[in-house]
């Protein structure tokens, strides 16, 4: 690797890093973007780390798999994080805690990295889970009102958005160093969760 290639991969993995420990826990009420509550939640799922790592990675899983697996994950993740968002809009607000994401981080981090041969069903599974729980922590304390279901479909549709865009560049990815590229990633994000484990273990 040239001097300048390490550089850059340094460079990726201190924002990452950045992100990942700058990200707070999981908010009900969402930023205003003066466009409605659908670019509301659409604009809370783009800016939101613990959120959107996680989606992206799974993402990144599913379409190395090939295109069968990016189709599966991206159909289920966004109904899942729709449904899951829509069961907590009448709940309690919850606050899942940087612990909570940091295992995230590292279990999907990990299985892109391992290049794990993971069967269809544990991609459904894994975007079921991880689709209804952070769509429920997304969802809570919201109210139940129109507003609220309607930041819920931005929401959904802001995962559907990058689960399409990321598999869809990672299924044709056929040679041996753009695979590497790609679990590369993956340890960037792992490396986040395990910096945000050993922050929360500090913390608390």
């Amino acid at each position: 690797m040239t001097r300048v290639a390490t550089c850059a991969v340094r460079a990726h993995f201190v924002v990452v890093s950045a992100l990942a420990l700058g990200c707070g826990s999981a908010e009900a009420h969402l930023e205003s973007t003066g466009m409605g509550p659908v670019y509301d939640g659409l604009l809370h799922f783009l800016t939101s780390p613990e959120d959107l790592v996680p989606a992206l990675a799974l993402a990144l899983l599913a379409g190395a798999r090939g295109a069968v697996y990016g189709r599966r994950a991206l159909f289920t993740l966004p109904v899942a994080w729709l449904l899951g968002s829509l069961a907590g809009l009448n709940a309690a607000a919850a606050n899942a805690g940087t612990l909570a994401a940091s295992l995230w981080f590292l279990a999907m981090g990990a299985l892109v990295v391992a290049d794990a041969k993971v069967s269809l069903t544990t991609i459904t599974a894994l975007a079921a889970l991880l689709g209804l729980v952070h769509g429920y922590l997304n969802g809570t304390g919201m109210g139940l009102s129109v507003s609220g279901s309607l930041a819920a479909v931005g929401l959904a549709a802001g995962v559907f958005m990058l689960v399409a865009l990321s598999a869809a560049l990672v299924v044709p990815l056929k040679s041996y160093w753009a695979r590497i590229a790609v679990r590369v990633a993956g340890s960037w994000i792992a490396a986040s969760g395990l910096l945000m484990l050993g922050w929360s273990l500090r913390a608390a």
